[in-house]
């Protein structure tokens, strides 16, 4: 068995990206930056706020003294969260990586409250103009549109479905999504087009749609995947601040399972040195709870993630910040990060084949090896097309 890195296939949805071709370019290791006082948060995951690549002018570093003189001022002012309208007429993005199993996704949201320091889309917000960093936490970007953009596009002449990914670039589930109910919107639209669909998230916000996933997983038409990085409460609150914590996340498999939704777990990602001691442990808690599928992702630091978890590390785990960052750079040639096809989500060299096989053997001993069977990519159908009299299709001529 290989391991499953990349769940997403026609049949399935996974990871990671529908702007994968951005890491290819990647940027290399910046150099050794300034220390400088820490711009933690209580509930937010990054502790910097970079500057934006594209920018012509970016702030240099400099510690003028205030740090000493403020210490006695508390916290940091509480940062709030802010939505943006995004106005782009399209709902489907599209990708040819070969590293992917899938080729399309929908995004319902730009930036993630979830904080997941290591999150590998930080970089594409800024595209934005914002920066990876806090920025991509608090400034969020939606489209209300979202499910009648998607409509018209699957109602394109020609238009062929394959399965589509949610949650492959930020968390469709995320805490904003309780109101805004975006991805809820676009699961009503698949549902209507029996339209396949992969789910990745880390929310139990997921267990909210049981009514449109059971119905459409009796159709085979939905897998979900639950992320779950580690069964330590205190250790998610502090990779993943405004994420699920992991009894929740579990609970979300069960009910899922319950419901007749094919789900699995993806452990992801694997950081030596901090959780993957654990990766055994969440197969078999991911099991027990009724996962039937499995994959991991080594942990990717493409761009401006590689300052900032190093800047991460030092802040909360201090002690074993330079042997984490060794063992990462042992499983990337040395580097911090490898943005080559076929070698960004598994890595390279003595530790990543062990951390493979290990993986392997925890998924073939609890059972979440099985073969996925397919999504139902054939009962795709135009809802009213039949219906729609010649007249009214030769209207324009």
């Amino acid at each position: 068995m290989r391991a499953q890195a990349n769940p997403h296939k026609c049949d399935s949805g996974i990871d990671h990206a529908a702007l994968a071709a951005m890491d290819h370019a990647d940027l290399p290791d910046p150099e050794p930056a300034i220390a400088m006082p820490s711009m933690q948060h209580r509930g937010r995951g990054a502790v910097t706020n970079p500057p934006v690549r594209f920018d012509a002018r970016a702030a240099s570093p400099f510690d003028d003294g205030w740090e000493t003189l403020t210490q006695d001022f508390g916290e940091l002012p509480k940062l709030t969260t802010t939505l943006t309208r995004d106005s782009t007429r399209s709902a489907i993005s599209w990708n040819t990586s070969p590293d992917l199993g899938f080729d399309r996704a929908v995004n319902t949201y730009r930036g993630c409250e979830h904080g997941c320091v290591y999150c590998f889309a930080r970089p594409t917000h800024a595209y934005l103009g914002y920066s990876p960093g806090l920025d991509f936490e608090t400034k969020l970007i939606y489209k209300p549109e979202v499910a009648e953009l998607l409509e018209k596009e699957l109602r394109k002449p020609g238009y062929q479905a394959r399965t589509l990914a949610l949650g492959s670039n930020t968390d469709p589930y995320q805490p904003v999504e309780r109101t805004l109910k975006l991805t809820r919107a676009v699961l009503e639209v698949l549902d209507r087009f029996n339209h396949p669909v992969g789910i990745v998230t880390k929310s139990a916000g997921v267990l909210r749609d049981l009514d449109i996933l059971s119905s459409m997983a009796k159709r085979n038409l939905v897998r979900v995947y639950i992320s779950l990085t580690t069964l330590d409460p205190h250790l998610a609150r502090v990779m993943e601040p405004r994420a699920a914590t992991p009894a929740r996340r579990l609970h979300a498999i069960t009910e899922l399972t319950r419901a007749g939704v094919s789900t699995g777990v993806l452990t992801a990602p694997m950081i030596p040195g901090l959780n993957d001691v654990e990766l055994e442990k969440l197969l078999e808690a991911a099991s027990r709870a009724g996962a039937r599928h499995a994959g991991y992702v080594l942990l990717r630091l493409p761009h401006e993630i590689k300052e900032m978890f190093e800047a991460w590390l030092h802040t909360h785990f201090p002690d074993r910040a330079r042997h984490v960052l060794s063992l990462v750079r042992d499983t990337r040639g040395g580097a911090l990060n490898d943005t080559r096809f076929h070698h960004r989500f598994s890595g390279q060299g003595v530790y990543a084949d062990l951390l493979m096989r290990r993986f392997t053997r925890a998924a073939r001993q609890w059972g979440l090896d099985e073969a996925r069977e397919g999504l139902d990519c054939n009962r795709f159908a135009v809802p009213g097309a039949a219906e729609q009299p010649a007249e009214a299709q030769l209207s324009l001529f």
